[in-house]
């Protein structure tokens, strides 16, 4: 049904001044061990673990980014996101997030995930090289080393391995439905949420059964009109679980998995987590989900049953899709969007040795799409290459 929508400063000391050839556009070409692609939480916690094994940072592995400050996907998210869990359990390998000292309204902010991780990178001292998006990776069949190349505008770097670790924000999925293009309302992603003033005192449909729908819904639904619309009937999860529950879960699945047995994992508690202003919209009245629309209308819209409703915007929180469009050069097989991966890491792609994916979802790894999860994969893929 639905259809997918479809990086780093120059090299050197980020205060040297930039070269004639760099102002000028000409890529630097530079060789080096190992280039991670995406300075977020995944990126971060992969240049970690090559630090510990003895690569140094800006010599042996570079880290690129396409984003102009440091934090990932996070500074990008919706201003009211909060986590799931206290900062313990939000942190990456080596340092524990510093706690979140607001303890009446619940969990860390996304402001105070970006420090953490801003700060993160400079304490390991990882050399980000931003901003800087890569446009492709693809073999240098020129070289007799087998590296594979790495080239953003003004930079090409060449490397005996690389690590993708770019997410999934950069892709956000946009379902299809009749009626979208002739829709005369507002139709925005949950990548493109921000603040729940901007629709106040109107009519607002949240799309989606996840925990970016419930946290916008019980924000929007403060200052509009908000009505909810699922696929399915929503799970929510126990008012006790949290993300301490969840990362156990998870570690019970990985190692369930280790052992050959079949775990449910997280999916198997439920989806939405019972965050503060979800638990608030539920004392409100308005954590009710309608079954999902079949078209929308000029000015809003309608069930199967014919039904219709009026409506001013229509925020999709229908999720992303991995963010893997500079790989397409190098031609390897897919499966809804996924790249074949194994290997002891179970990261390593099976069409491309030479390179890695940490942090996509489950498939890159047990939860390795979440702050506390990404660790497992991150090391595994260091001792990959430094075996290597």
């Amino acid at each position: 049904m639905p259809r997918p929508e479809e990086g780093a400063r120059t090299i050197d000391d980020h205060r040297t001044a930039p070269t004639p050839e760099v102002a000028a556009g000409v890529p630097q070409r530079r060789e080096v061990e190992v280039v991670v692609i995406g300075g977020g939480q995944a990126g971060l916690a992969t240049g970690f673990y090559l630090r510990r094994a003895g690569l140094v940072p800006g010599r042996d592995f570079v880290v690129v980014d396409a984003a102009d400050r440091p934090g990932g996907a996070w500074p990008r998210t919706w201003d009211g996101l909060r986590l799931f869990s206290p900062a313990g359990f939000s942190s990456l390998p080596g340092w524990m997030m510093p706690p979140w000292d607001d303890a009446t309204r619940g969990f860390p902010t996304r402001d105070h995930v970006v420090e953490y991780l801003t700060r993160y990178e400079e304490r390991y001292g990882l050399q980000v090289q931003r901003p800087h998006r890569v446009e492709s990776v693809r073999r240098a069949d020129d070289d007799p080393g087998g590296r594979l190349l790495v080239e953003a505008p003004g930079l090409a770097l060449s490397a005996r391995a690389v690590v993708s670790a770019t997410g999934t924000w950069d892709r956000p999925f946009w379902p299809t439905y009749p009626g979208m293009r002739t829709f005369a309302g507002r139709q925005l992603h949950a990548a493109g949420y921000r603040v729940p003033e901007e629709f106040a005192g109107q009519r607002v449909v949240v799309v989606g059964g996840g925990n970016s729908a419930a946290q916008i819904l019980a924000e929007v639904s403060t200052v509009a009109d908000a009505t909810w619309v699922t696929t399915r009937p929503p799970r929510f999860l126990p008012d006790d679980v949290d993300g301490r529950v969840l990362f156990a879960t998870a570690r019970a699945r990985i190692e369930a998995l280790e052992q050959g047995r079949e775990h449910a994992g997280v999916a198997g508690l439920g989806d939405i987590v019972m965050v503060a202003s979800v638990k608030d919209a539920r004392d409100r009245g308005v954590l009710h989900a309608r079954a999902m629309f079949s078209r929308l209308t000029p000015d809003g819209v309608a069930w199967a049953d014919g039904t219709t409703q009026q409506c001013d915007a229509v925020i999709w929180c229908t999720g992303f899709r991995p963010a893997l469009r500079h790989l397409r050069p190098l031609g390897l097989r897919t499966s809804a969007g996924h790249v074949a991966v194994g290997g002891p890491s179970g990261t390593r792609a099976l069409d491309e040795p030479r390179l890695h994916l940490v942090g996509y979802g489950d498939w890159t790894g047990p939860a390795s799409a979440t702050l506390a999860g990404v660790g497992p994969s991150a090391r595994a893929v260091a001792a990959a290459l430094t075996k290597r």
